[in-house]
């Protein structure tokens, strides 16, 4: 059977991951909305429950894997609908440029180091949502146009989705007072990273990761004798 271009199953296959990311996003709204009690705005003890990040929990408690769960994590209906409209510009743009699985990686380890930078500045508050990992796939968008300048379609993919990915966001804060700065800036500086690295050359990619675990592991230590005391 042969299908056309427009087909949902074509479309999920040329983008996997984009998608792969978005469905699984709105499964774990979608329980956690039941488990709120069916409204939209997601309580506190809800999100906890279900993975949420929180300076005791990660820290002090060892629970380090809330960094990866809050990623998929949202507050409220604005929330997840923006960073999934985020995610559906910005993420199908830089998977077609460098390809599915350095897109993942990047993205992981930008939610995950914004998780954990956000962790310094708001150590008592509860860190949700998709942002540091989509402001991380923005930056990677950069630092592969930087890497490889003369290569116009990056540029051209850049600028074309940064006033989107920037009225998004812009209409987030005005929307939500909860934005989560330091996330956003620690992704979107591990994004510009592994993007201008993979830019250079797909095989460097081994090096981001060694370089981002590195950092995660300095960063943690830090924060648990910056806890400790």
């Amino acid at each position: 059977m042969r299908l056309k271009k427009g087909f949902t199953i074509y479309r999920f296959r040329e983008y996997p991951v984009t998608y792969g990311l978005i469905t699984l996003n709105l499964i774990v709204f979608l329980i956690t909305v039941i488990f709120s009690g069916g409204g939209f705005d997601i309580d506190i003890e809800t999100l906890i429950n279900f993975g949420a990040s929180n300076g005791i929990y990660v820290i002090l408690g060892g629970e380090q894997w809330r960094l990866f769960t809050a990623m998929f994590l949202h507050g409220g209906a604005i929330h997840i609908l923006t960073n999934m409209l985020s995610l559906w510009f910005v993420g199908r743009a830089i998977e077609r440029i460098i390809g599915a699985i350095p897109y993942l990686v990047i993205y992981l380890l930008s939610g995950t180091i914004g998780g954990l930078i956000s962790i310094y500045f708001h150590n008592n508050g509860v860190g949700i949502g998709a942002s540091g990992a989509i402001f991380g796939i923005f930056g990677a968008m950069a630092g592969v146009a930087f890497a490889d300048r003369y290569r116009f379609i990056y540029f051209e993919e850049f600028f074309k989705n940064f006033g989107v990915i920037l009225l998004i966001n812009i209409a987030l804060g005005v929307m939500v007072d909860a934005i989560d700065l330091s996330a956003h800036i620690g992704g979107l500086a591990m994004g510009i990273l592994g993007g201008y690295m993979v830019g250079r050359g797909e095989r460097v990619l081994w090096l981001y990761v060694i370089f981002s675990i590195t950092l995660y592991s300095i960063l943690y230590n830090y924060l648990f004798n910056l806890f400790s005391f």
